[in-house]
């Protein structure tokens, strides 16, 4: 599964989604975490209002599960949602591998069913009528 979170210095969630220089991009498995990349914006990100910032942003975290901000705008929390990834903010500036080790611990357990469906994202469907009685 892929996590993405707002981050000014690439090395804490310290960002707002629509204000946030970069995006980094890792990859978590039920073993571990690795970093994939690290999307950066540039230009006047903190001009309330500009709907336009937000879609290289969408486009970065296509493929993400989670999202992971120190806060973000509700029209931004709708898009992100709209797009299957779930926003996740954090009451306060955190490491991003901490919140990783964190994160591994949790889906390795009993997952919330917000994560659960969030597992399943990219897998398919699949409804089976046949074996059903009525």
């Amino acid at each position: 599964m892929k996590v993405a979170f707002a981050t000014q210095d690439l090395k804490r969630v310290d960002a707002h989604f629509g204000w946030a220089k970069n995006i980094a991009i890792y990859e978590l498995t039920p073993n571990g975490h690795r970093f994939i990349e690290a999307v950066q914006f540039d230009g006047d990100l903190k001009e309330d209002g500009d709907e336009d910032k937000l879609a290289p942003k969408l486009e970065a975290i296509k493929d993400c599960a989670l999202l992971y901000v120190a806060a973000i705008g509700g029209s931004a929390a709708a898009r992100v949602v709209a797009h299957k990834i779930h926003p996740i903010k954090v009451a306060e500036a955190e490491v991003i591998e901490e919140v990783l080790v964190k994160l591994k611990d949790v889906l390795n357990g009993t997952p919330p069913p917000f994560l659960r469906k969030a597992l399943m994202r990219d897998q398919e469907r699949t409804f089976d009528f046949d074996e059903e009685t009525v």
